[in-house]
């Protein structure tokens, strides 16, 4: 084993600092975590190797407030690293994201190791604050009660070469009573559909094939602008860019998914047959005490027009079990919806009390054996669903393309993965064509269990993609440039020397 100085001179030749980002929570957090990954490469960071575990010059927390055990994850990590921090001089460690636009000043109270706390509208801001806190050697706490600047005009250092976040908008205007999202990120501000537009041909022009739009309430874009149908549009929009093969969107809300978005679904080609949308609950008396302006009805209409416009659609949700006053009346009114809905498949939750929500402070909170009973009833339903609507694909030929660690089994079965149309994953027998992250393999589906398909027969086409061209560029960058640049794969571990970190090309992040 190295000590503490050996592991330090390993990660930081030739002066070149090092940075690790560690990521919780949503769509939105993995999206900053890239943004935040540019900025410090443009301010001359690389990124540490793989499995590095806190052995990096800078050290990134962006958080999530939504568990009620955020903050005990987050203080038990923090407190992994002050050993780490007092054998390694000059070692920053900053906090951002929800928890610590919620909790600021009492991150450095109980762990005062920590450099820079920064929240969710000022991301921009890191470098010159971790500068600061090395030159003041104090803590630096800056928390914007309002975005400063849309976050996507910051450079990115994109995880995927073939798949890319967009976001159209930031914030939310709901008062759901179990989410403290809107309190931390603010009234819903949405982006310019010719700014979105333009960044997403940017990025097609680099390579990317799939694009997700991203909004804490994706379909409520629009808002903003003063214009209910401006979603819809940009779903149409996107649909005339060539070379765009995929356009994904995530998350709805059902109070605003109105009729034109389903109609742009089903008439926009490139625009995929899947359908996230959190149902919570299917108790309408649960939902008033959610303040979800919906009712069980209202949501399960939605699923039939959805359906009935797009017959092969994959349709999944959220739903929360336990929320406070649920009956077993309440309980089995959402087993109900799930087994009218028929979800693909559903991410289930154990209601936890997320502190500052009115939730939190309800009467009639659960115990929690009664939670736990329920939760264990409501996925075993979902996964027979799961597997009898699974059951369903076999025999079909679809269209996969391949993905980049989607499989953990692939080598030791010979097999690649990727996703459907759909969204659904699919292990597939490797051809023997060489095929790349990002090219489109036809299959057909041979076996299917709850969470995947297989294709156990030849691929019966592959289809090289620029997507495909554009991974093996980076891969082949990775390889020249062992250094974790902005288009470049850290080896796992110590690298060659490293050169310089290059400018972003394109900050249209």
């Amino acid at each position: 084993m190295t000590s503490s100085s050996d592991r330090s001179t390993a990660v930081s030749v030739d002066g070149t600092k090092t940075y690790e980002i560690r990521t919780y929570g949503c769509q939105m957090n993995v999206h900053d975590s890239e943004r935040l990954s540019g900025l410090l490469e443009e301010a001359g960071y690389v990124k540490a190797p793989k499995g590095s575990d806190g052995d990096a010059d800078v050290v990134v927390f962006n958080t999530c407030a939504v568990r009620e055990n955020a903050d005990n994850k987050l203080y038990g990590n923090l407190g992994r690293l002050a050993p780490m921090k007092t054998t390694r001089p000059g070692m920053q460690i900053a906090v951002g994201g929800c928890l610590a636009q919620k909790d600021r000043e009492t991150i450095v109270s109980k762990a005062p190791w920590v450099d820079v706390v920064f929240g969710t509208h000022n991301i921009g801001k890191l470098p010159v604050l971790l500068e600061r806190a090395r030159v003041q050697e104090e803590a630096q706490i800056e928390i914007a009660e309002s975005l400063e600047a849309f976050p996507s005009t910051l450079p990115t250092r994109r995880e995927s070469a073939y798949a890319a976040w967009v976001s159209i908008s930031v914030g939310c205007n709901n008062t759901c009573t179990f989410c403290i999202v809107p309190a931390l990120r603010g009234k819903e501000e949405d982006r310019r559909p010719g700014d979105i537009l333009a960044e997403i041909e940017a990025l097609v022009a680099e390579g990317v094939s799939e694009i997700t739009l991203l909004g804490q309430n994706v379909n409520a874009y629009g808002s903003d602008l003063g214009d209910r149908e401006a979603f819809s549009k940009l779903l149409r929009a996107c649909g005339q860019i060539e070379g765009l093969e995929r356009v994904r969107f995530t998350s709805p809300h059902p109070r605003d998914f109105t009729d034109d978005v389903i109609a742009a679904m089903a008439e926009t080609p490139n625009v995929m047959p899947q359908l996230h949308m959190p149902m919570q609950s299917g108790s309408d008396t649960i939902l008033r005490a959610m303040r979800r302006s919906y009712r069980q009805e209202r949501f399960l209409g939605i699923i039939e027009k959805v359906r009935a416009a797009i017959p092969h659609a994959a349709i999944s949700t959220d739903i929360i079990v336990g929320f406070p006053g649920e009956t077993e009346e309440d309980f089995e009114q959402t087993m109900h919806a799930v087994r009218e809905a028929r979800f693909a498949n559903a991410f289930t939750f154990q209601y936890s009390k997320r502190p500052g929500t009115p939730a939190a402070d309800m009467d009639g909170q659960i115990p929690k054996e009664v939670v736990q009973e329920r939760y264990m009833r409501l996925v075993a339903l979902q996964e027979e669903i799961s597997w009898a609507e699974n059951k369903k694909q076999v025999g079909r030929t679809l269209e996969v393309m391949v993905a980049e660690g989607e499989g953990r089994k692939d080598g030791a079965t010979d097999r690649l993965s990727g996703r459907a149309p759909d969204n659904r994953l699919v292990h597939f027998t490797k051809p023997e064509e060489d095929v790349r992250p990002g090219d489109v393999v036809t299959v057909e589906i041979t076996y299917a269990a709850p969470h995947h398909l297989l294709a156990e027969g030849p691929v019966t086409s592959v289809r090289r993609t620029r997507a495909g061209d554009a991974w093996e560029k980076r891969t082949t960058a990775a390889a020249a440039k062992p250094a974790g640049v902005l288009l470049g794969l850290p080896k796992i571990g110590v690298p060659e020397p490293l050169p310089a970190a290059e400018v972003p090309a394109c900050g249209s992040h």
